[in-house]
């Protein structure tokens, strides 16, 4: 066997090392690239009132504490889907009050730390009242009022996605999500129809120009229905079945986020 010159030997030994410290330094963003891909971030956006915290509380299996439903929050909650496949979801839930706590934590969801999938919260005028800050007494807002807010809400966080999705390599999936479909029973087509692009409706309006300013191919959008709670049904039966149709909007939204992340 022929002997190798030093010179040689020096040579191979530096390509060697070089190829380690390669593998090395990319390590870090290809074990980055595999968990962001086993679980992708998500924000959970909307107004004020609207159900946020309870939908990823149902989201990640964990029950909700009280006091943060009745008053919501002022900073960013983080909530963890796990599933027995090693596949999940990294929820990122936003204030939804006015508040500089509020838009410090847009711009960590939508540029620091850009996320993978937005589901946007609305609740067809039917958000609960908050009080403002200070005040005490019982909260009162027209359906009008509350349309009108989730509007303006909207109006910021879609600039925000566009900018995101103009930055991105890849496609960003966007699902309106309308919750409280129980205090709606008969009118939750008519509402997912007043979310959707292309209806005409004053959200729809800002939807279209949203995707716009993307582009068709950077962002996917769906509507889907939802309601966190089995309503107040009078009578044990119509209760059942009322938490049967909240289960099973709830299992539409899981399969569709597990196809949009590429779990399925």
């Amino acid at each position: 066997m022929a002997r190798l010159s030093p010179a040689t030997r020096t040579a191979v030994g530096t390509t060697l090392a070089g190829t380690a410290l390669s593998a090395l330094s990319t390590a870090p963003h290809q074990l980055s690239h595999l968990f962001r891909g086993r679980f992708p971030a998500v924000a959970v956006t909307g107004m004020t009132g609207v159900g946020k915290t309870r939908l990823a509380d149902r989201l990640a299996r964990r029950a909700s504490a009280e006091s943060t439903v009745e008053v919501g929050s002022a900073t960013m909650e983080r909530r963890t889907r796990r599933s027995a496949k090693g596949k999940g979801f990294r929820f990122r839930v936003v204030p939804g009050d006015n508040a500089a706590t509020r838009l410090g934590a847009l711009d960590e969801v939508f540029h620091d730390d850009p996320v993978d999938g937005i589901l946007h919260v609305v609740a067809n005028g039917y958000a609960t009242p908050r009080r403002p800050a200070g005040t005490t007494g019982t909260a009162v807002a027209t359906r009008e009022e509350q349309l009108a807010a989730e509007l303006e809400d909207w109006t910021i966080t879609s600039h925000r996605i566009a900018s995101m999705a103009l930055r991105r390599d890849r496609p960003v999936w966007l699902v309106i999500v309308v919750t409280k479909a129980d205090l709606f029973p008969d009118g939750v087509e008519d509402a997912v129809r007043y979310y959707s692009p292309g209806s005409g409706s004053p959200f729809a309006v800002k939807l279209d120009e949203l995707r716009s300013l993307a582009g068709g191919a950077r962002l996917s959008v769906d509507v889907l229905p939802m309601c966190t709670e089995p309503g107040e049904a009078s009578g044990k039966a119509a209760r059942k079945d009322a938490g049967k149709r909240c289960s099973a909007m709830l299992a539409a939204l899981e399969s569709r986020m597990a196809q949009l992340s590429g779990h399925v």
